[in-house]
């Protein structure tokens, strides 16, 4: 098939607006799958994904599709709409000349629409404009379309009107698709040249790569070379996703698919790496990605110490698959041997945690979420601090910084008054507010140490949903910080301690003490749990004992006998404290650094 016969696009969106729904009726329309073997969400493969209703992992897929007696391949990528899975929709985007950018017509542009379609101008692609949902009563496409073109700046005049749901105005889409997007620039007679899009293990196989062959053609005996780090292999396996794997004997110039060529290594296929041919190399490597910045830190311990070498095997399949993620060995007196994990976000974190658990069968303990600290000491020298248990003597500091973010919030505007409430009291600045119509956009900087942990949470809360949240990195500022530690029965508890801002340490340090109280299980012994700085105890609260009533087989007698057997219990129980163990349960860590309602 020739070139000017393909079309590359991705599916771009906020979350929940109907990119797999849309792609579902793609496939659907263009007999990519029969109907035994169609369910909803098809392109979502994972457990995890069909469980939350999320798309994490940007899947492929090639439709062949006719239209004015001419056939056309048509390569669809449905990408992710959580911010935590932004570098997924990077590397999509890399990977097209177009993009359908789908906007619920109940909803209107979001903070996710918005920050998507900018990837997507950066990346020099023709936009199509999609209204979904237009079967519903509360579809105002009119408006929608207003907001498109004010907030985003791209025309709308010819979106395209849908119902991803019932099918309406999916041909309509497939014509504009193919007549305004650009097919791809190639030549199948130069120098192979191959974008490694993703990548995957599989334990028959090896890695598997996701590519999009820029120049020259790919079959299967073909001689290659990892540009990276000059490996060569034989290809053994050529295919396209329809959406199954599907082998075939060439893929040339323009086109997306897979290929495996016994790659048992992980560290051999990196994520935007180039190939090329062997015998005839390139002149030049392709530019590849932007390395992910990490922006969440925590630890992972697996729970029994005899699987880290299992629990190493499978960060490093698993990093294949999510090269978004980073990791490095780190070893505590209290939980052993594990490692120091970065991730784009909460969500991530948690993602990453449960495909851990699920996929390779490891049950993990993750200490509290942090970000990276910069420190520099009285000497001159600049640190990074992942973990609070790297905070140096403050004797020897000179200055800290945090992490700052921009973030732009969107929501209906009589909610402004919360969310300027809300921003302030996390230590925000307000930049601007704008107006469009009943929907406002906010913008303000904030320290990341402020939103990682619920303030999503707390923002959806206020707004009763309808607000959506996007933030970009924005540098380090001077602050004044401290490490708050939390003492259970007088015992340092690692994982608790956090690093705060000064003003609000006393008010954390209560709030997690607090917490902590109502999440801990009772012992037979009270239980003093406390928040420190340093050597001073600055929060305390007990939790109760169970108590034991070892007077009720009593009868007669004189008080003297109650004093004795109260007098041995109490004795026992003052053992118990200084012998006992605490066992923290997993779901205390997180819930202890929770704020609250009213926090700050």
């Amino acid at each position: 098939m020739s070139i000017s016969n393909l079309r590359n696009f991705a599916i771009i969106a906020h979350i929940d607006h109907g990119k797999s729904t849309l792609a579902d009726r793609l496939i659907q329309h263009c007999g990519g799958i029969s109907q035994r073997e169609f369910r909803d969400q098809i392109l979502d493969s994972m457990d995890l994904e069909r469980e939350r209703g999320i798309t994490i992992k940007a899947q492929t897929v090639q439709l062949n599709y006719q239209y004015n007696n001419k056939k056309y391949k048509l390569n669809l990528i449905d990408t992710p709409g959580h911010v935590d899975f932004s570098y997924e929709v990077n590397r999509s985007l890399a990977a097209c000349e177009g993009s359908i950018l789908v906007v619920d017509s109940t909803q209107g542009v979001e903070a996710q629409t918005l920050a998507n379609a900018y990837q997507a101008i950066a990346n020099n692609h023709e936009i199509i404009p999609v209204l979904n949902k237009i079967d519903l009563p509360a579809s105002n496409p009119e408006n929608v379309s207003k907001q498109i073109e004010d907030m985003i700046g791209i025309s709308a005049k010819d979106a395209i009107q849908i119902s991803a749901k019932t099918g309406e105005g999916v041909e309509d889409l497939l014509h504009l698709l193919i007549n305004k997007l650009p097919a791809p620039k190639g030549n199948s007679n130069d120098p192979l040249q191959v974008l490694i899009i993703d990548s995957w293990y599989n334990k028959y196989s090896g890695v598997i790569a996701l590519v999009r062959i820029n120049n020259g053609s790919l079959r299967v005996g073909q001689k290659i070379l990892m540009m990276s780090n000059k490996t060569s292999y034989e290809i053994e396996k050529v295919g396209i996703f329809t959406p199954k794997l599907k082998d075939v004997e060439l893929l040339t110039s323009g086109e997306i698919g897979f290929i495996t060529a016994g790659i048992k290594k992980v560290s051999d296929c990196k994520i935007g790496d180039t190939i090329t041919n062997e015998n005839k190399p390139c002149p030049k490597a392709l530019p590849g990605f932007k390395p992910s910045q990490p922006v969440v830190f925590c630890g992972l311990f697996p729970y029994d110490s005899s699987q880290f070498n299992d629990f190493k095997d499978s960060l490093e399949k698993l990093s294949l698959n999510d090269s978004s993620f980073s990791y490095e060995q780190e070893s505590s007196a209290a939980l052993g041997h594990g490692f120091r994990c970065g991730f784009l976000g909460l969500l991530h974190m948690e993602v990453i945690r449960e495909r851990l658990e699920r996929e390779f069968n490891i049950e993990l303990l993750a200490t509290a979420p942090s970000v990276v600290y910069q420190i520099t000491k009285t000497d001159g020298k600049m640190h990074k601090i992942h973990n609070p248990i790297e905070f140096p003597d403050p004797t020897l500091l000179k200055n800290m910084e945090e992490p700052w973010i921009t973030s732009t919030i969107v929501a209906p505007k009589n909610y402004l008054g919360k969310i300027f409430e809300l921003c302030e009291s996390r230590r925000g600045e307000q930049i601007e507010h704008n107006f469009m119509g009943q929907t406002v956009i906010v913008k303000y900087k904030l320290p990341l140490s402020e939103i990682i942990i619920d303030f999503y949470d707390r923002l959806k809360s206020l707004t009763k949903g309808y607000a959506s949240f996007d933030y970009q990195i924005d540098g380090f500022r001077e602050s004044k910080l401290i490490k708050l530690s939390i003492l259970v029965n007088q015992e340092i508890v690692e994982p608790l301690s956090i690093i705060v801002h000064a003003l609000y340490a006393e008010k954390r340090g209560r709030e997690i003490c607090t917490r902590l109280k109502e999440v801990l299980p009772r012992q037979q012994f009270k239980l003093p749990i406390q928040a420190a700085i340093g050597g001073k105890i600055i929060a305390r609260e007990t939790l109760p004992a169970y108590r034991k009533d070892v007077t009720g087989s009593l009868y007669g007698g004189d008080r003297t006998r109650k004093d004795k057997l109260l007098k041995k219990q109490k004795k026992g129980k003052k053992r118990l404290k200084q012998f006992g163990k605490v066992n923290i349960p997993q779901s205390a860590f997180l819930e202890a650094l929770k704020t609250s309602e009213n926090s700050k």
